[in-house]
C-alpha cells in the first residue's frame, strides 16, 4: 500500500516519475482499511523539498499511509511559496484535539540559538507535550531531536567549535532492537549539526537505549524502551545533493566551511557525492512504522493516553 497525499502536492509528481508508488485521496478513499495517521511538523525553510525526502522514505511500507502537514506559527517562509502553505499545511491549533499513529518533528536551522530564543519555542514544548498524549510514536530529527531531549529530559546541548557534516560510519548496538531489524552491523549516515549531547547523557536516562552510535558523531538513533520516542540526530532523509547544498551555501555566504567528511570522491567538489546510505534510511523508516506505530497503536486512536 502507498502513502496518501492530497493529489496536487508537488511530492506526488517527482515520487511517481521515481516509480515510487503513491497514491492520490480520492483513489484511496475507496480502500475498506484503516490507515495510519501519520503528522509531518515541518521545521524547514525549504517546505517542499523536505516534502519529498521523507515522503520517500515513507512510501516503502505495506501500510496506508494518510499524511497531515503542519505548521506552527504564521510566520512567513522566504522558501516556499505561501500558497503551497496554505493549500496543504494545517495549522496546529486545528489539529490538537486529533490522535495519531505516528508523528515526524524535522530539524530547523536553529544551532547557534538557544532553545528560550527560539520565537516559536513556547509552541514546541506545547506540541511535545500533546505528542505524549496524543500519538503513539514520534520521531524527532536532528534539531528536533536535541531540543525534546532538553524539554523532556532537561539535558542541554553542547555547541561544537565546527560543524559537524558529512556522511559517516554508525554502529548497531542493539541489534535486536526492532528499529534496527535488517541493519547491517556499521551502517552510514548524513549528520549536519552544531549541536551534541554525549553518549553519557543519553545513557543516563532511565527507559532510553542507544541503538546507533559512532566514536565520532556519537549518539545517532536513540529510542525510549515503549517505543513512545525515537531521536534521530542525522539525516537519513537527504538527498544525494543537500550536503553538497549546504556547503556551497556556506562557501558563498563567506563561512569558509570544511568539506562534508567520506563524501565528495577524493575529496573534490567537483566530482558527484557518493551516496551510500539511502537503504538504511528507507529501511529506518519502514521498521518505525511497522514495529514503533502499525504494531503498537490502537485500532481506535480514541483510546490513545
Amino acid at each position: 500500500m502507498p502513502i496518501r497525499i492530497p493529489g496536487e502536492l508537488p511530492a506526488l509528481g517527482v515520487l511517481s516519475e521515481e516509480n515510487i508508488f503513491v497514491m492520490d485521496t480520492d483513489r484511496a478513499i475507496n480502500q475498506d482499511i484503516r490507515p495510519m495517521e501519520v503528522g509531518i511538523l515541518n521545521l524547514m525553510p525549504n517546505k517542499i523539498e523536505t516534502e519529498v525526502q521523507i515522503l520517500r522514505l515513507l512510501s516503502n511500507t505495506p501500510l496506508q499511509i494518510n499524511i497531515d502537514l503542519i505548521r506552527i506559527g504564521e510566520q512567513s517562509h522566504r522558501n516556499t511559496p505561501e500558497s503551497h502553505m496554505n493549500n496543504f499545511y494545517r495549522h496546529f491549533d486545528d489539529i490538537v484535539d486529533k490522535k495519531y499513529d505516528g508523528l515526524i518533528v524535522t530539524g530547523a536551522p536553529l544551532a547557534l540559538l538557544a532553545y528560550e530564543d527560539v520565537k516559536y519555542w513556547d509552541k514546541m514544548q506545547e506540541v511535545m507535550t500533546w505528542a505524549k498524549r496524543n500519538v503513539q510514536s514520534t520521531m524527532f530529527l536532528c534539531w528536533a531531536a536535541h531540543a525534546a531531549i532538553y524539554h523532556f529530559y532537561g539535558i542541554n546541548r553542547k555547541l561544537r567549535d565546527s560543524k559537524l557534516c558529512g556522511v559517516f560510519p554508525h554502529d548497531v548496538n542493539f541489534q535486536h532492537d526492532e528499529l534496527m531489524r535488517g541493519f547491517d552491523p556499521v551502517f552510514y549516515a548524513p549528520q549536519s549539526r552544531y549541536g551534541e549531547i554525549g553518549l553519557d547523557d543519553y545513557r543516563s536516562i532511565a527507559g532510553l537505549n542507544v541503538l546507533a552510535s559512532s566514536e565520532t558523531t556519537g549518539a545517532h538513533i536513540v529510542a525510549s524502551e515503549d517505543k513512545r520516542l525515537v531521536f534521530i540526530t542525522g539525516h537519513p532523509e537527504y538527498d544525494a545533493d543537500t550536503l553538497d547544498q549546504e556547503y556551497q551555501r556556506d562557501v558563498k555566504a563567506g563561512l569558509n566551511p570544511s568539506l562534508p567528511e567520506n563524501y565528495y570522491p577524493n575529496n573534490d567538489p567537483s566530482q558527484p557525492p557518493v551516496v551510500n546510505w539511502r537503504s538504511h534510511g528507507t529501511l529506518l523508516y519502514t521498521n518505525w512504522l511497522n514495529y514503533y506505530v502499525y504494531q503498537t497503536t490502537p485500532y481506535d486512536l480514541s483510546e490513545l493516553s
